[in-house]
């Protein structure tokens, strides 16, 4: 073999082997990514595989800054991020760690109005509530409750377009209770994420399979939460 032959042999090979090592390193690097938010990734993947959600990648907040990149964004680390696709209903851990290495550090929102709604009142009046309506042994949902000092109630869909007239027919029209509907178009920031830099939404009710299959209907529920709220201090 004359040494020009040689040198391209040797260059062929140089190459290939660089080739070869280039999609190992991207997938190592994959995975590092995803490592440093492992818990998030195990939490999406059961949110979408077990219990049916979908799941979005959100921003995350750090002395008063938010990671969407706006000065002037109006609620730091409490929103999904614009440019993340969501992730589906029925991804796997396989799925979810793929897309969630692409946005390394995000929170977990999940979005309303498809699975369930949700009922917000403040934490205290909602750690109240929930002590009353298990004793009364009343069908419940999955309850969060934030870093910010609020409760989240899982309802059925289409409880936070009916609220206003159910609370009217329960003789809650005061204007004031501090109890409102979220739905369609609204998102909420799941365990074990941190919310607006303030630190991580918590279970007070986990997910289980009766709950997120059939999450009670609004009604149910809206009385004692009405009551308890109305009776709380501010």
């Amino acid at each position: 073999m004359t040494k020009e032959a040689r040198a391209a042999r040797e260059t062929k090979e140089a190459r290939a082997a660089r080739e070869a090592k280039e999609p190992r390193e991207s997938r190592s690097a994959s995975r590092r990514r995803c490592r440093s938010s492992a818990s998030d990734c195990t939490a999406v993947a059961e949110y979408t595989g077990l219990w049916g959600w979908a799941a979005v990648p959100g921003a995350r907040a750090q002395d008063g800054r938010c990671s969407c990149g706006r000065a002037d964004c109006p609620a730091p680390g409490a929103h999904p991020l614009d440019f993340a696709p969501e992730v589906p209903a029925g991804a796997t851990l396989d799925e979810v760690t793929e897309a969630w290495a692409q946005f390394p550090g995000a929170a977990v929102m999940l979005p309303v109005g498809r699975s369930f709604d949700v009922i917000e009142v403040a934490e205290t009046a909602g750690r109240r509530a929930l002590v009353r309506l298990e004793r009364m042994g009343l069908p419940l949902g999955p309850v969060a409750a934030t870093p910010d000092g609020r409760t989240h109630f899982f309802v059925a869909p289409g409880a936070a377009a009916e609220l206003p007239q159910l609370l009217y027919r329960m003789g809650w029209d005061d204007a004031a209770l501090d109890l409102h509907g979220l739905g369609p178009g609204a998102h909420i920031t799941a365990p074990p994420s941190d919310r607006g830099g303030l630190g991580p939404v918590r279970w007070l009710r986990s997910p289980d399979p009766d709950s997120v299959t059939g999450p009670p209907h609004a009604r149910l529920v809206l009385g004692t939460l009405a009551y308890v709220a109305h009776r709380s201090p501010a």
